[in-house]
């Protein structure tokens, strides 16, 4: 399929005030304080999966990537700054003269990801890392979200298909735009939104709606008109009236018609409404005594990876699944928990270890500059991943020693490991994309092979195995070392 090389929205806009006011404050409060260019790095990652997933799919970072390339404050970005009488001349004068000069390191987009491992690394001024932190937040939290449901809800309906179906209740034009790049990332074979097959060559794919059908005197002349004018792409929906008396009988009518004419049907339907396992098998059974073997059904309807399965125990003749509202929103977790944190800072020529202390021991941060690396088992399955320190050798395989997250002092051990791979790359320096940047389907690809070898437990519907995230003795130490003397929050690594 042709690819348009269109600049997706995060390329065609500016969006240095896609920010939280208190970033903006906390710059100035830098700049003033000769504080600004104070190397840091700061790791992104999430706290915890939706409900009922083994895993999450890393989305999203193309377009934070772009949105970094294009970042810069316009002279109408510097007059509104200046309207809001919170930021002195000085300052306004830097951000007119602003240019970004961070590194910024990433797993691969369509990568599998867990809680609590650095996701993407930033390092580079205070000022300037500070500055991302909330276009990061929203561009990757949101395309990571919709592109780990859309995993769920497609392996849910293995080996059929699944259409996103889901931009007229998405959260407005980027929120479908990009959704539907992510549902694509995560499995869906195509979606119903053109701007994004335009920008992103996804396949897009559509039937008709109710109103084609009620626009006419006769459901069967709505169906010969819509054959005529598409005979290479009829599916015919069979639900404005009744489904069993009218829809499908003169679906299969058309069908007829059509082969008559020698024309090379390939029979499809779907069902909008109503009992779809019951009306499923009556379509099935009614299409192929008409001589129509394997014909296309597809069923929607509020769809969701449990009704999915549902359906698919009750032994419905769907073959093709479209989903929209619970795909496009994450309807029943409709935000991922990711958190942007300081993690170490650069002083007097060393890298000083920082960590967020807090009651709440699960949300207590990881220091210092770290590398994420997955151990495989000798088939290629996942196995487990250690983080380690900047600079900290690791085993390649066999028994790793490591710790845990919450109790770091406590040794652990991964068996059984084959080979590793650091997940960490470099994808942006000083200004410029140092990737060069991939198609949707090179990363729907990485997706399908990941979670091809990922093992079964991690992908139940319900009650899925914890995958294991575990802390090098190294890193482990220095954590507890910083828990025994919190009101240092500093250890030299």
């Amino acid at each position: 399929m042709q690819h348009f090389e269109l600049a997706p929205w995060f390329e065609r806009r500016n969006l240095a005030l896609l920010t939280d006011l208190y970033q903006l404050t906390m710059m100035a409060g830098y700049f003033k304080e000769g504080r600004g260019n104070i190397p840091v790095t700061f790791d992104y990652f999430f706290r915890s999966l939706p409900p009922h997933s083994g895993f999450a799919i890393f989305a999203g970072l193309e377009s934070f990537l772009l949105y970094l390339k294009n970042l810069h404050f316009t002279e109408d970005d510097i007059e509104y700054l200046k309207s809001l009488k919170i930021f002195d001349e000085d300052f306004l004068t830097f951000l007119r003269n602003f240019k970004i000069h961070l590194r910024v390191k990433a797993v691969p987009e369509g990568t599998l990801i867990f809680p609590f491992e650095p996701v993407v690394q930033i390092e580079g001024p205070l000022l300037e890392a500070q500055l991302v932190e909330t276009a990061l937040l929203n561009i990757l939290n949101y395309q990571t979200l919709i592109a780990s449901k859309s995993a769920r809800v497609c392996l849910s309906a293995e080996p059929d298909p699944v259409i996103e179906f889901g931009l007229r209740r998405a959260h407005g034009p980027d929120g479908g735009t990009s959704a539907s790049r992510a549902a694509y990332i995560g499995g869906c074979v195509a979606t119903s939104n053109v701007m994004a097959g335009k920008i992103y060559g996804i396949p897009v794919t559509g039937t008709h709606a109710h109103s084609w059908v009620m626009s006419y005197q006769s459901e069967l002349e709505a169906f010969r008109a819509f054959a005529r004018l598409y005979p290479n792409r009829c599916v015919l929906l069979v639900d404005t009236y009744d489904p069993i008396k009218s829809g499908i009988p003169n679906a299969v009518q058309v069908f007829k018609e059509m082969r008559e004419q020698g024309i090379d049907v390939k029979p499809a339907i779907r069902i909008d409404s109503g009992d779809l396992a019951r009306i499923s098998k009556v379509a099935y059974r009614m299409m192929t005594e008409a001589g129509f073997e394997n014909p296309m059904i597809i069923g929607s309807n509020d769809l969701n990876e449990d009704l999915i399965a549902d359906l698919r125990r009750q032994g419905a003749k769907i073959n093709a699944w479209g989903v929209g509202t619970h795909l496009i929103t994450s309807y029943d977790c409709p935000a991922l928990s990711g958190v942007y944190k300081l993690v170490a800072v650069y002083r007097d020529g060393v890298w000083e270890s920082r960590i967020k202390i807090t009651g709440n021991i699960e949300k207590s941060t990881d220091p210092g500059r770290k590398i994420p690396v997955r151990y495989y088992t000798d088939d290629g399955n996942l196995l487990g991943d250690v983080m380690y320190l900047e600079g900290e050798g690791y085993v390649e395989n066999g028994s790793i020693q490591t710790r845990s997250r919450l109790f770091p002092h406590i040794p652990q051990k991964l068996e059984g490991a084959s080979f590793a791979e650091p997940l960490l790359k470099e994808v942006f320096w000083e200004g410029e994309i140092s990737i060069p940047l991939e198609s949707v389907q090179n990363i729907r690809e990485r997706v399908r092979k990941q979670v091809y070898a990922l093992s079964e437990e991690y992908k139940r519907l319900r009650n899925p195995e914890v995958y294991r995230v575990f802390l090098s003795p190294r890193l482990g130490d220095l954590k507890n070392q910083i828990w025994q003397n919190p009101e240092a929050g500093i250890v030299f690594q």
